[in-house]
């Protein structure tokens, strides 16, 4: 009875939530997310580890036969392998907003005076530090087995900043999955269905040319292959194409269709 009565004491406020409010709300819920790291470290195995596996194991079982040595193909797999991490790391996002909704978590929020789309937001931004800790390690990794970027320091940044950002967006999706899917695993099983494809059927790995022309078509028009692309292009000569545009053009667009339509399902669910 009491906490009805809270709820509906609470639910006026969240009404009259402002804008700023809103913001607050959700970097506080936020925090929430990185304490939860902090408690339970083992969550951050996969942006620690994959990076680190996934580097040695495609640059030594494929760099000689595609590049002759190590050495040539490290400018290849290093922004490859980037891409890949950072990218299936979003998936993290639906699967544990899916666990906390499953568990109570949000059910529990809702008795709190704040902007219902809290949580959500709270919970896209936390995983920015999960994105942020792969790609350290990434180029960290590539750095250690000899990779020096001629596109400079400058560019290194840019390069992570254009992965994090693209990641975030696609994250939405992933999120979206979350609110929808009835389980944990079944957001993680559509969603490498979806990710399998984009990350192998790209240019992460080996050259395009070297694919048959029936499989070309797809992977040129690929978005991962354009992000890729652009993250060569300023990590190895620090230069700025078109395929940078194209993928902040195709982030923006996924947040514009995933962003409303998952705070939609959201508010819907709690």
């Amino acid at each position: 009875m009491s906490s009805s009565i809270h709820a509906a004491a609470a639910r006026p406020l969240r009404n009259r939530t402002t804008l700023r409010q809103a913001v607050r709300h959700s970097l506080t819920m936020a925090w929430r997310g990185l304490l939860k790291i902090r408690r339970t470290p083992e969550q951050l195995f996969d942006v620690t580890l994959q990076p680190i596996l996934f580097t040695l194991m495609f640059t030594y079982i494929f760099g000689g036969a595609i590049s002759g040595n190590v050495g040539s193909y490290l400018p290849v797999i290093i922004p490859g392998i980037l891409v890949q991490t950072v990218i299936t790391t979003s998936v993290v996002t639906g699967v544990q907003l899916r666990e906390d909704m499953e568990k109570g978590v949000f059910d529990r929020f809702k008795s709190l005076p704040i902007a219902r789309v809290a949580p959500l937001a709270g919970a896209l931004l936390a995983d920015t530090v999960r994105y942020t800790i792969a790609t350290v390690l990434t180029f960290a990794m590539g750095y250690l087995m000899g990779y020096r970027p001629d596109g400079g320091l400058g560019h290194v940044a840019l390069a992570a900043a254009l992965v994090i950002a693209c990641s975030w967006a696609i994250s939405w999706i992933f999120a979206f999955f979350g609110v929808i899917a009835r389980t944990a695993s079944s957001v993680q099983g559509i969603s490498m269905i979806v990710l399998f494809p984009l990350t192998f059927l790209s240019n992460a790995f080996v050259p395009v040319n070297t694919m048959p022309h029936w499989l070309q078509w797809f992977v040129k028009a690929n978005p991962i292959s354009h992000l890729v692309t652009a993250v060569r292009d300023l990590v190895n000569s620090g230069t700025v194409g078109s395929d940078l545009a194209i993928s902040l053009i195709g982030a923006a667009v996924i947040v514009a269709v995933f962003a409303p339509i998952t705070v939609r399902a959201y508010m819907r669910r709690t």
